[in-house]
């Protein structure tokens, strides 16, 4: 498994560290589980992103973000 380093604020490590023990796991797994979540939220959001919807009704009013051409 491939090892990264960060740095964080005692602050946040408090707020990490008593999320962990509420969830019943170690800082580490904790901060592993946010991390799969995020990439899985991303992963699914990449997929989202390319759908066209053939109502145009719907492409108004929906949530996703426009981006426009210059």
């Amino acid at each position: 498994m491939p090892s990264i380093t960060i740095t964080i604020d005692e602050e946040i490590k408090k707020i990490l560290s008593s999320r962990a023990k509420k969830n019943l796991l170690s800082l580490r797994e904790q901060i592993e589980d946010i991390l799969r979540q995020s990439a899985i939220r991303t992963k699914a959001g990449i997929k989202a992103m390319g759908a066209q919807v053939d109502d145009r009704l719907v492409e108004i009013f929906s949530r996703r973000k426009k981006v426009r051409k210059k």
